[in-house]
């Protein structure tokens, strides 16, 4: 398995930083992110063996996803880009070279990437998978998940995967748990993914796997066959308006959001959130209509290609300890961050003005006025940014290339009435912000 090298062409960069990049340049974004989960594979295995931590198991792995690799590659590429793999795979490698908490630690479950593509692909094999302790199965036993496919209950503490004649089961003292011929259909011992169809979009919602999205606290536990309904009808609906108003938008999602995670929500706000380790997942939770619903897809697909970009283009200086204002958060954030919440927004401004105009009544209002407040933040917190200090020169370019959509947009009339709204709500959250955090520093205008 070997990756790519990549750059990124000035052509790609331009249209990111614009707020696009089209379907093309977000697949071109995707093999970067492939590249850089078969480094961070070989990065377990090799960190593995040099602790002797599990490396015999990382081993199997790691040479039977070779093996499927050379016989079916969509199969081997389809786990390897699995956003969980590679939240997995970094988690692990930082764990076993000591940058985090060596518990973190998971080198044998690259023999459950592996027996995930080698399900998928059909390749006869039989390969020892690590188990995870601590589920409904009882004292002894647990949980044996297979990334992109879902998981097994079983009583025994070790398991072994075995694929021949067409049939995948696994084995554990006793327990015979086979993996249904559409793994994401529910058998006995086995709980599969909820894949949700609707025209080119194609998501998985993920709610097994413990690395679909690690850094969170709230990610939701498996859902009830009510609520992976009404989550799946909800997909289709915004995939549906994504598709008819916003279809430039509607493409760069299918090309990046391959997995959907419930989160909990803290309140009646809908949550959502995205990680730069688990890129082509989003996290959400339910969603209260498919507006919304498109909205966050969008919202955090603009966060994923940044975060894609920034793998490979850096845009920020090493953080020199100040921390700024953002109009859509409750905490005074680092440059980093102001960077992906000012694209983030400059999207969601691009949704609302499509939406002002398919809108009518009340509901037109809000989205004019959505339109407006985010465009002007955007604007704002872009010259903030230019202005900061913190900013590579490929950071400056991409801010330009920002302004100068933002700087179209401004000139666009807005009902006095929205824009009125628009400015009371700003007003608001500044003053909230304020009265949390204190005064505006010096370097943070607004």
């Amino acid at each position: 398995m070997r990756p790519q090298h990549h750059r990124v062409p000035r052509q790609l960069f331009d249209a990111v930083a614009a707020g696009g990049g089209g379907a093309s340049g977000v697949r071109e974004l995707a093999m970067m992110q492939y590249s850089k989960h078969v480094l961070l594979l070989y990065g377990v295995l090799t960190a593995a063996e040099k602790a002797g931590r599990n490396a015999w198991m990382a081993r199997q792995g790691y040479d039977l996803l070779a093996a499927v690799q050379r016989h079916d590659p969509p199969a081997a590429e389809a786990v390897i880009r699995y956003p969980a793999v590679g939240a997995w795979a970094l988690c692990t490698l930082g764990a076993l070279r000591g940058d985090q908490n060596g518990s973190a630690a998971q080198p044998g479950r690259l023999s459950a990437v592996a027996a995930a593509a080698a399900i998928r692909a059909g390749l006869p094999a039989e390969i020892e998978l690590p188990v995870t302790p601590g589920s409904d199965t009882g004292q002894h036993g647990g949980t044996i998940e297979l990334p992109s496919l879902g998981a097994a209950s079983v009583r025994g503490a070790t398991a072994t995967l075995r694929i021949a004649d067409g049939r995948a089961v696994v084995v554990s003292e006793g327990d015979v748990v086979e993996v249904p011929a559409d793994p994401y259909q529910n058998a006995p011992g086995w709980r599969g993914l909820h894949c949700v169809q609707a025209g080119a979009l194609s998501v998985l919602i993920d709610d097994l796997d413990p690395f679909r999205m690690p850094a969170l606290s709230n990610v939701a536990p498996r859902m009830s066959a009510a609520q992976a309904s009404r989550e799946e009808e909800t997909l289709r609906q915004a995939w549906s308006l994504l598709e008819r108003h916003h279809p430039a938008s509607a493409a760069e999602v299918a090309q990046t959001v391959a997995v959907v995670v419930p989160l909990i929500a803290a309140g009646a706000e809908l949550a959502s959130s995205s990680s730069p380790a688990a890129f082509g997942a989003v996290a959400m939770s339910e969603p209260p209509d498919p507006c919304a619903c498109a909205m966050t897809l969008i919202h955090e697909t603009a966060h994923l290609k940044l975060s894609a970009l920034s793998d490979v283009v850096s845009l920020t200086l090493p953080d020199d300890g100040r921390r700024f204002y953002a109009p859509w958060r409750p905490d005074p954030r680092p440059a980093g961050g102001l960077l992906q919440g000012v694209y983030a927004h400059l999207a969601v401004a691009g949704f609302w003005r499509t939406q002002r105009r398919i809108c009518d009544g009340v509901d037109a209002l809000r989205a004019h006025a959505d339109f407006a407040r985010w465009r002007d933040a955007a604007a704002r917190t872009s010259a903030t940014l230019l202005s900061s200090g913190e900013l590579t020169a490929a950071g400056q370019d991409f801010i330009r290339g920002m302004t100068r959509t933002l700087s179209t947009w401004q000139a666009e009339d807005v009902p006095a009435e929205a824009l009125a709204l628009a400015r009371h709500e700003a007003q608001q959250h500044l003053e909230r912000w304020q009265h949390d955090n204190g005064p505006l520093p010096s370097w943070c205008p607004v």
